[in-house]
């Protein structure tokens, strides 16, 4: 697994407010505790809102939230587009202005998305990266809100496109990669698929109903 693959994968792993030990991480990532630990530094040290030491635990504190007077899912949606496309451009001044705006945007994020504030995604991951998976947000958000199923292609972290057929429940933001969080069918189980991973994907005319145990609630509150 890549480095910027396992951090945002410790992330998802310490949502809630428990603490998480530095040895369950390594397990579950396979990867050695020094690793983890080093993970954390690098973490902490980007401004995630992460508390703990070595020996006892971590888990991630706080979120930033943006007032809803300032911008629109969509017009985020539209300026992450535009600073993809000025991340890959050859005008250094240009560059170093995406990233300052980087900057700007993941300090006030919206009220209904996690995020890691100061930047930190636009150093670990490539606008360039990112960008691939806007073409299916319009779909996602469609479907979200109309409560269809999605029939998708994903491709895993160990580079195996499989077929997944998802309840839509939220659109998250984690400083330059979106995620959706989904109950799938096949899998019968959550889970939260990177949208830049996403390779193929179609609304299904199927609609889902909210069913214990598998709504956005359940979730975020799986005891």
């Amino acid at each position: 697994m890549k480095r910027a693959d396992r951090l945002i994968e410790l992330v998802q792993l310490m949502r809630g407010d428990r603490l998480t030990r530095a040895e369950d991480l390594a397990e579950r990532l396979q990867v050695s505790v020094r690793t983890v630990y080093r993970d954390m530094d690098t973490l902490m040290a980007s401004g995630i809102p992460i508390e703990g030491t070595r020996g006892l635990g971590y888990s991630i504190t706080a979120q930033i939230t943006l007032p809803p007077l300032n911008l629109t899912k969509t017009e985020l949606e539209a300026l992450h587009l535009g600073m993809s496309i000025v991340g890959e451009a050859a005008d250094d001044e240009l560059k170093e202005a995406a990233a300052s705006l980087s900057a700007k945007i993941d300090a006030v994020l919206p009220e209904d998305r996690q995020a890691a504030p100061t930047g930190w995604g636009f150093a670990i991951y490539p606008f360039a990266d990112a960008a691939k998976g806007f073409q299916f947000m319009p779909n996602i958000r469609s479907a979200i809100r109309s409560r269809q199923k999605l029939d998708l292609l994903y491709k895993t972290l160990e580079s195996e496109t499989l077929p997944r057929t998802v309840r839509p429940l939220q659109l998250e933001y984690w400083g330059r990669v979106w995620t959706v969080t989904v109950w799938c069918e096949m899998r019968d189980d959550f889970e939260v698929l990177r949208v830049d991973r996403i390779e193929k994907l179609s609304i299904l005319p199927q609609l889902f109903v909210d069913e214990p145990g598998k709504t956005l609630a359940d979730f975020n509150d799986p005891t």
